[in-house]
């Protein structure tokens, strides 16, 4: 998977994202500057939304329309959040050039075919389907018919709605595909991010697999890369204290720079299998243990457990050796604290 200039594959750093949503709060301004943020604290992408209230929802105040699942939306309607979330489309084509003078990546998740149109006139590099927009079959069909990567967040989706989803991007030829393991709450408990589907995303769908991450701190992006996680999207605002829809569970530029500093960190230590040791292990085997000489051996000696022992450091004989020897004679005396050395030993 490619996204503008960026590689995205099994071998290659993780893709971090960093998610816009409303947390420009209405200002066009406040968006540009959280792009530059965005850069500084080390994202390779900024990822935006294209909506507005009439494109996703409609303008109704019955109970189905009422939000009062527990979230930090509750008792909003619908369409009033949204109204007040959106980025307007007039600016995305110059919030997609900042991006592009800031040397970022950038796409966005549209919720509507009207959407897909107008991101397809600014050559967008890519697709996300959020995670309540996986069922959407016909939007998936028509977004991965523009033949373009498309991220797929997995939220509130089961095994079936995935498969779907999947078999729907592949049945109009588009094999550039990326699951994101989310856990569609906001805030999320960590005990319910369940990571440990992010290697099975990818192995059972044949996939990039990700994170779209909605948890508090960065536990759960860590993990995520150690698990073979290629993707991390995480909610991204300039300064928590301008408020907004998701102000709540995003991270500002110091979290997020800690947590793209620690993800390059725990990249960096998962190495490679390698059983070859480095020179400087090598030069640790010196403290490793080796057969020594004990006590004062007289040439023609029995070695025993008692004049020749295991210890370190490693300048010896290998320890593999002692079972074999003991009971044998010496050649020729050696003095104790002498590393033992098969041309000692009368064999």
């Amino acid at each position: 998977m490619k996204i503008g200039k960026k590689n995205i594959d099994k071998e290659s750093p993780a893709f971090i994202i960093a998610e816009l949503s409303a947390n420009h709060n209405g200002s066009i301004q406040v968006a540009i500057e959280t792009i530059k943020a965005a850069k500084k604290a080390g994202a390779d992408c900024v990822k935006f939304q294209t909506y507005t209230a009439d494109t996703i929802t409609l303008d109704h105040k019955s109970d189905y329309f009422k939000i009062t699942q527990g979230t930090v939306w509750d008792g909003n309607y619908l369409y009033d959040l949204y109204k007040k979330a959106y980025t307007p489309w007039e600016w995305h084509e110059q919030l997609f050039k900042v991006c592009t003078d800031e040397g970022l990546e950038f796409f966005s998740s549209p919720f509507d075919f009207t959407a897909v149109d107008f991101l397809e006139t600014l050559n967008v590099p890519a697709y996300k389907i959020a995670s309540f927009e996986i069922t959407d079959i016909p939007l998936i069909e028509f977004v991965a018919s523009k033949m373009k990567p498309i991220i797929l967040s997995t939220g509130v989706a089961n095994f079936e709605d995935i498969k779907l989803a999947v078999d729907t991007c592949r049945e109009v030829g588009n094999e550039d595909i990326a699951l994101l393991k989310c856990t569609s709450s906001y805030p999320a408990p960590l005990d319910e991010a369940n990571m440990m589907m992010i290697k099975d995303l990818s192995d059972k769908f044949n996939v990039i697999s990700g994170l779209s991450d909605h948890t508090m701190g960065f536990i759960a992006p860590i993990t995520s890369v150690v698990l073979g996680g290629k993707i991390i999207e995480k909610h991204f605002i300039l300064d928590k204290s301008i408020g907004g829809p998701d102000a709540s569970f995003s991270m500002d530029p110091q979290e997020f720079k800690a947590m793209v500093d620690s993800v390059r960190d725990a990249e960096a230590s998962l190495g490679s299998i390698d059983y070859n040791l480095t020179e400087k292990q090598l030069k640790g085997r010196e403290f490793s243990r080796s057969l020594f000489a004990v006590e004062n051996i007289e040439a023609g000696e029995i070695i025993t457990n008692k004049n020749i022992r295991s210890i370190r450091p490693g300048h010896g004989l290998h320890p593999k050796y002692l079972k074999k020897i003991i009971g044998l004679k010496i050649k020729k005396k050696i003095s104790r604290g002498t590393p033992l050395d098969l041309s000692y030993i009368d064999t």
